[in-house]
């Protein structure tokens, strides 16, 4: 078996950003798996009652947050590509076109949330509207949390002295995170029959 010489080892792609990111993902993917179980669980023993309060959603909702963030998904992708091409002006356009994303879908659930207190449902309805707020808030603050990554990607992209490919990839993954856990949470309370 011969050595790989550096050469060979230059082309091995590597993961993206930082490994500490990766191991939050992997934590939060975890915390949040744990959270889908007792919902599961807590679902399977009252039926009735998460078909009842689950029909109280407008799916129309669910289905517009799901639309921004696979959205933002692509925008910070773009982002990545572009800045490993060196097209730092076209990153910093995606980077706000993901930041615009993440917004129109905080106002979307700011809105649904009080249209669904406003009809009487609460954190304390029923079980079914306590896992829709504490998931849905439990998500809301890590895009809230994910703005922040995406400030730190933008000071990066806004100067060349500081600009990191690492740091701009490892603030795509975290808000990668986001959208990905949204997808799972949109599928457990909006579509799940």
């Amino acid at each position: 078996m011969r050595n790989a010489s550096y050469a060979d080892r230059r082309t091995v792609p590597a993961i993206p950003g930082q490994p500490d990111m990766w191991v939050l993902v992997l934590f939060e993917a975890l915390i949040f798996s744990s959270y889908f179980v007792v919902y599961m669980i807590g679902r399977a023993r009252n039926p009735a009652i998460y078909l009842q309060a689950q029909a109280h959603l407008v799916p129309e909702f669910g289905l517009l947050n799901t639309l921004m963030l696979l959205a933002s998904s692509w925008s910070i992708a773009r982002c990545v590509d572009r800045s490993r091409a060196g097209d730092y002006r076209a990153a910093l356009r995606n980077v706000w076109l993901t930041l615009l994303l993440g917004a129109i879908f905080l106002a979307s659930k700011l809105y649904e949330w009080s249209i669904e207190m406003r009809r009487g449902m609460s954190f304390g309805t029923n079980d079914f509207f306590t896992f829709y707020y504490f998931l849905t808030g439990m998500h809301l603050l890590h895009v809230l949390m994910g703005y922040v990554v995406l400030g730190v990607v933008v000071y990066q992209l806004w100067s060349p002295e500081r600009r990191s490919q690492t740091i701009i990839e490892t603030g795509a993954t975290y808000w990668h995170m986001v959208d990905f856990l949204w997808v799972l949470i949109f599928a457990l309370l909006y579509v799940m029959r």
